[in-house]
């Protein structure tokens, strides 16, 4: 198999020089990540992780859910990613009384200078190509659906008339996990929508050293874009056109269904985990895990891929019982124990 992993073709040629263009463009799109990759890493400090995962997120073609404390440059990790690939970029900020048409877009009636009357549709703010929901859990659970209807099927109907989204479009929505007082946590059909929960945890001193010489003064850094939509396009075409090896995908396999409080399960899975993830868990992995490796510059995922995505890919989708709780184990300590045994 070829790196990129083109099977049947014409004649050798005709193969030869597909696989040149394929890896011609892996390359072009590699470096523009890498590109981006710096240039966030020189206005969000101390989040690698995190950028490299959002990154992949959108290389995969999904929306990623980012959790964290307020103040750790979530907004500013979105709307310069937005910069950096020239997408046309919104954001919302979800509060209890937002309504579905104020993210979806509403239609009006409109009489002209003829006195004719007719409907209009004003489109929300969903209709771009990178939307920020802020705080996506303090909205009601029925702007909570409107948007993820919107997320999976890349349309929205009002009044019985359907109006496509943009493409790409992708959603990158925020939650505070300290301030649970009013809100509406998203059901786990719905979590499950997001490819992954990207943890935004606090810097390191080093990076908040950094950060504070670098946003306290006169100056202030600017991001330019290094990529366009058509690359991010090109990128997912290509992430879904790598080759993935046969041991990846037994430890995807075997993680994801670990997980699972089956008949079959470990009497510890069976004991602490009250519900398990889905096989839209194993895409996740397969796509995230062939993006990241993209955004690397290497032509397949790896072992270690799977093993760095486990926490993003599986937090949002199982969730522990009491018994686990009162003992004191969280959800990312058992994903930890379902990689090691994997």
């Amino acid at each position: 198999m070829t790196p990129i992993g083109l099977q049947h073709h014409a004649s050798p040629m005709t193969d030869s020089q597909s696989d040149q263009d394929i890896l011609r463009k892996f390359d072009e799109i590699s470096v523009k990540f890498g590109r981006a990759r710096s240039a966030l890493g020189k206005v969000v400090f101390g989040q690698d992780e995190v950028i490299d995962l959002t990154l992949a997120t959108l290389a995969a073609g999904g929306h990623g859910l980012l959790v964290g404390a307020p103040g750790l440059a979530k907004t500013l990790l979105v709307t310069s990613i937005g910069d950096l690939m020239g997408l046309s970029a919104k954001r919302v900020q979800f509060t209890p009384d937002l309504m579905p048409g104020d993210v979806l877009g509403s239609e009006v009636l409109e009489e002209s200078a003829e006195g004719k009357r007719e409907f209009r549709f004003i489109p929300g703010p969903v209709f771009c190509q990178l939307l920020m929901a802020d705080e996506i859990n303090r909205a009601s659970p029925r702007t909570q659906s409107a948007l993820l209807q919107a997320m999976q099927e890349h349309h929205v109907t009002v009044a019985g008339a359907r109006h496509d989204l943009p493409v790409p479009f992708h959603v990158l929505a925020t939650q505070n996990p300290i301030e649970q007082e009013g809100t509406y946590p998203l059901p786990e059909a719905q979590l499950d929508r997001f490819l992954l929960e990207i943890d935004v945890n606090y810097p390191d001193l080093d990076a908040e050293r950094k950060m504070l010489a670098a946003t306290t003064g006169a100056k202030t850094v600017q991001v330019d874009a290094v990529m366009t939509a058509e690359d991010l396009m090109a990128a997912q075409k290509l992430v879904r056109e790598m080759p993935i090896g046969e041991q990846v995908v037994e430890m995807i396999l075997s993680i994801t269904r670990a997980a699972r409080p089956t008949d079959d399960a470990k009497d510890r899975v069976k004991k602490f985990v009250a519900w398990g993830p889905g096989p839209r868990a194993s895409q996740a992995f397969s796509l995230a895990a062939r993006a990241l490796a993209l955004i690397d510059g290497r032509h397949s995922p790896s072992l270690d891929d799977v093993k760095r995505l486990a926490g993003p890919v599986l937090r949002h989708r199982m969730a522990l019982n009491f018994a686990a709780r009162s003992e004191g184990l969280t959800t990312d300590d058992f994903i930890k124990e379902l990689v090691a045994g994997a």
